[in-house]
């Protein structure tokens, strides 16, 4: 999002890179300086950098720094937006609240470069109608499924946002909750090998940063086809450059094509 509203007039450092687990990152050096030397620092928050503000503080950053989920409606265990624990930091699985969070960065970099204000401006009301494009096609892409198809099983509670968006049902996940670092029992694996089988759905989605092997003990247990490899959700993660997830918009072009596809 900061390469698309920044354009030419900012050189992004991304500390996260393809295909890691943001859940249990831990800054190097490099990233550490970078933060030093950034004019502004763009972070996704609602607590998915938990590793962030120790890097600031090592850093000793002092430039702008914009938190993007800033007025996004927050998904959590209670319905209660009060710190991190159980709440959902996914929020970019929903286009429409994308679209607040490249607000948000467009307003962060007019604040530290007013004389770009144009182009940030004009490449974020680009990007505005590419992502209610996407919202408009996801839709009509879910909905061509049979309602009683649209279930969907993951390797940690990462799509909420998603789900809600375009109704579907969330049977389960192999990693019990919004953080990778959450561990399975044996009691969850055999309880979401029923739900799989009660609810007739009707594959699981592996994630691209997380391995599948879990994923697929579990498919053979309950009997359904595990979509992984080059099949895999993006979830946490852009994907390399050349991959299917190389951008947001096709990380979820990707997703929803998958989705759909297993779910027919």
């Amino acid at each position: 999002f900061a390469r698309v509203i920044g354009g030419d007039r900012v050189q992004v450092t991304q500390i996260l890179k393809p295909s890691v687990d943001p859940h249990d990152y831990e800054p190097s050096p490099a990233d550490v300086k970078a933060i030093g030397e950034a004019n502004v620092l763009v972070a996704n928050g609602v607590g998915l950098e938990k590793w962030l503000d120790s890097a600031i503080s090592s850093a000793n950053f002092k430039g702008t720094r914009v938190e993007a989920s800033a007025g996004v409606k927050i998904r959590g265990d209670n319905g209660v937006d009060e710190g991190f624990s159980g709440l959902d930091s996914h929020i970019w699985h929903n286009p429409l609240n994308v679209k607040i969070m490249a607000a948000n960065i467009q307003a962060g970099f007019t604040a530290r470069d007013p004389f770009g204000a144009d182009t940030y401006e004009e490449n974020l009301a680009a990007y505005t109608i590419k992502l209610d494009a996407l919202d408009a096609d996801i839709a009509r892409q879910i909905n061509s499924l049979p309602p009683a198809n649209r279930k969907l099983v993951t390797n940690h509670d990462a799509f909420g946002y998603y789900v809600d968006r375009y109704q579907l049902t969330f049977v389960g996940s192999i990693i019990p909750g919004f953080d990778t670092s959450a561990e399975l029992s044996g009691r969850d694996a055999d309880n979401l090998v029923s739900e799989i089988k009660k609810t007739g759905a009707k594959a699981i989605f592996s994630e691209s940063s997380l391995p599948p092997n879990t994923a697929e003990m579990i498919g053979r247990e309950a009997g359904v086809k595990v979509m992984a490899g080059e099949d895999a959700l993006y979830g946490d993660t852009l994907g390399p450059q050349g991959s299917a997830g190389a951008t947001y918009l096709q990380m979820e072009e990707h997703n929803t094509k998958t989705i759909v596809g297993a779910l027919m």
